[in-house]
């Protein structure tokens, strides 16, 4: 035979014995794949989730800090200093997580809390205190439970947003002592007018002579109130978009909170004919329910300058405040009201936010008692020519004992709510002062003789009305409702129930 004949040969016998092997290899795996349940279905089923797999709620909550930069306007703030700056914005957010996935079908939520005038928004949103019943007092974790994502910035001068070197960075521009009677200053340092009570003059004697100030009052690096209102509503506008772009909400809106002097902030917001800040009604589309908790509320549209003109100082100044006091007969009936440790850790993340006011105060100069800044400012655009011209869906939420923002507000302001709105509620809760989202119940009055605590489960007692805050603002931003109603004057009783009126 030919050797190429040969070699031919050689070749194809090989080729067949290696093409058996082959064949024995792959029904080897065959038969393994098909005894341990493998194949082309089963093995995608094992990469791509299937709908058994993904979660309808949340399985935990994630919560983090982020910064919004931006250019102050020029002319925007009181003092000219300040515009051109570049500034930021904290946002502190507490997010719903789902371990395996978000089910199709849930929607995204999406929530824009607005803080008062003093406490910032970690401390008065997100409270890491343990609650009485189990879980936190934090009602931003509340609500994230609940699939809500929720966005509480520290506004400009709180928390870690901008504070400016000249501005509330300056122990110097806390208040001097006050002109004398005749209008006239003998001190070389300067004096002060105020014109609201609550900035209160000559802080830096009461309060900074000793630490930082080391004994000598300061002259002013800025002699102008820190903000108006329309600075904060810029903030404001700002951190809906950002909230829109992050949490992608299902509707592409948020719902907008304002609490105490938030609420002021939030209305002024929501004012369509807002003459400082143009392009209100796009802003106003972007939000799909409102909630006032708590307000402040009164006084001019627009800003207007006082008789005796306003403030001459940017800065103000708050020592560790006390836990919200009910007359005697109320105490004795609100029982638990104040949860043990709560206003210690209030006060510990208040001090967390103000890492210059920490070492700010006390008479003893290797000891400081530490001070929560916050900005002075003109208050207007929240009364009842702008809530009759509201378009959102609006909860009015307040507590029947508190003695900072008088309950009256709450009537007030849903009895001026647009006669043709027919999504409005009123809540009003017994034994809840201006702390309400964080206060609780203890005692025989906390079981109910007939009915369940709103936000609770029946047969047990009623956790508080910081539950009922949270159970409320679940409700609302999710289903327009409270207690299952679009529209409605509601109480909460010293037990929790809730009823029908006033």
């Amino acid at each position: 035979m030919p050797a190429a004949s040969v070699g031919r040969g050689r070749r194809e016998r090989s080729g067949k014995r290696a093409g058996a092997r082959t064949r024995w290899l792959l029904l080897c795996v065959c038969l393994i794949t098909s005894a341990f349940g493998f194949g082309t279905s089963s093995m995608a089923a094992a990469t791509e989730p299937s709908a058994r797999q993904c979660d309808e709620a949340p399985t935990g909550v994630v919560t983090h800090d982020h910064w919004l930069r931006f250019t102050v306007p020029p002319g925007l703030m009181p003092d000219p200093q300040f515009g051109g700056q570049p500034a930021k914005i904290q946002v502190h957010r507490v997010q719903p997580v789902y371990a395996n996935g978000k089910c199709p079908g849930v929607p995204n939520r999406a929530a824009v809390l607005i803080h008062g005038r003093t406490v910032t928004a970690s401390p008065a949103f997100d409270l890491r205190s343990p609650a009485p019943e189990g879980g936190s007092l934090s009602m931003q974790e509340g609500l994230a439970r609940a699939g809500i994502d929720t966005f509480a910035p520290s506004l400009l001068g709180y928390g870690h947003s901008t504070h400016f070197d000249n501005g509330l960075n300056d122990p110097g521009n806390a208040s001097l002592r006050p002109y004398l009677a005749d209008g006239t200053c003998p001190y070389p340092e300067g004096c002060d007018r105020t014109h609201n009570p609550i900035f209160t003059l000559d802080q830096q004697g009461s309060l900074l002579l000793t630490n930082p100030l080391g004994g000598k009052r300061r002259a002013h690096s800025s002699n102008y109130r820190f903000a108006r209102t329309d600075v904060w509503v810029r903030d404001i506008r700002q951190v809906i978009d950002d909230a829109i772009t992050r949490a992608q909400p299902t509707d592409g809106k948020v719902t907008l909170l304002g609490y105490s002097l938030g609420g002021v902030r939030v209305g002024r917001t929501l004012y369509a004919a807002n003459p400082v800040l143009p392009g209100s009604a796009a802003v106003i589309a972007k939000v799909n329910r409102a909630v006032f908790m708590s307000s402040i509320f009164g006084g001019p549209t627009e800003e207007t300058t006082p008789p005796t003109g306003f403030v001459t100082f940017p800065l103000t100044l708050d020592s560790r405040p006390a836990a919200p006091v009910l007359p005697p007969a109320r105490e004795a009936v609100c029982t638990g009201r104040v949860i043990p440790g709560s206003q210690d850790q209030l006060w510990k993340q208040i001090m967390e936010q103000d890492t210059e006011g920490r070492n700010w105060g006390g008479d003893d100069p290797g000891n400081p008692t530490g001070l929560d800044r916050s900005p002075t400012f003109s208050n207007y655009g929240w009364n009842t020519a702008v809530v009759g011209q509201l378009t959102p869906p609006t909860l009015v939420i307040h507590g029947l004992d508190d003695a900072t923002a008088p309950p009256a507000n709450a009537s007030t302001i849903f009895n001026a709510l647009p006669a043709a709105m027919t999504n409005k509620v009123l809540v009003q809760v017994q034994c809840a002062s201006h702390q309400m989202q964080m206060e609780g119940c203890s005692g025989p009055r906390c079981t109910p003789e007939s009915g369940t605590p709103y936000g609770g489960r029946p047969g047990e007692p009623w956790a508080g009305p910081h539950a009922t805050v949270k159970a409320a603002l679940i409700e609302w931003i999710k289903s327009g409702t409270f207690n299952g109603a679009a529209s409605g004057k509601f109480t909460v009783n010293e037990s929790g129930v809730a009823t029908a009126g006033p």
